[in-house]
């Protein structure tokens, strides 16, 4: 059964640091495409990194480029989203989702596989 678990989010204080995990399982996940998305209240959905299957390929929205950092490891089946300098803005549920086609995009439609979701809070 392939599944996609999420953790890592809580309350941080602006400025802090949060890493986020997502646990693969069904499925190896160096072979997909992972996307790390994000849906704050009252707003639609948005892209905030992924990367690539095999050379792994990253990116990040510009919101977060310089802060986030996206990486895997494979032995843990396991990708990670590295939040440092975080805002208030980036307070929203963070979602991780794969693609077998192994692409690196922010088009939610080509991702087949999507975790339940972890809250990022970020408060003083």
């Amino acid at each position: 059964q392939v599944q996609l678990v999420e953790s890592g989010g809580g309350l941080v204080q602006p400025g802090g640091s949060l890493r986020l995990s997502c646990a693969a399982s069904g499925f190896t996940s160096e072979d997909y495409g992972i996307g790390w998305f994000r849906q704050a209240p009252g707003k639609e959905r948005e892209g905030v990194s992924c990367i690539s299957r095999g050379y792994g390929t990253t990116y990040y929205a510009d919101s977060v480029k310089g802060r986030f950092t996206i990486s895997r490891d494979n032995v843990k089946n396991t990708i990670y989203l590295q939040m440092n300098n975080v805002k208030s803005e980036d307070t929203a549920v963070y979602y991780c989702a794969a693609d077998s086609g192994g692409s690196c995009t922010f088009n939610q439609y080509v991702y087949h596989y999507w975790g339940q979701g972890t809250q990022v809070t970020v408060s003083s």
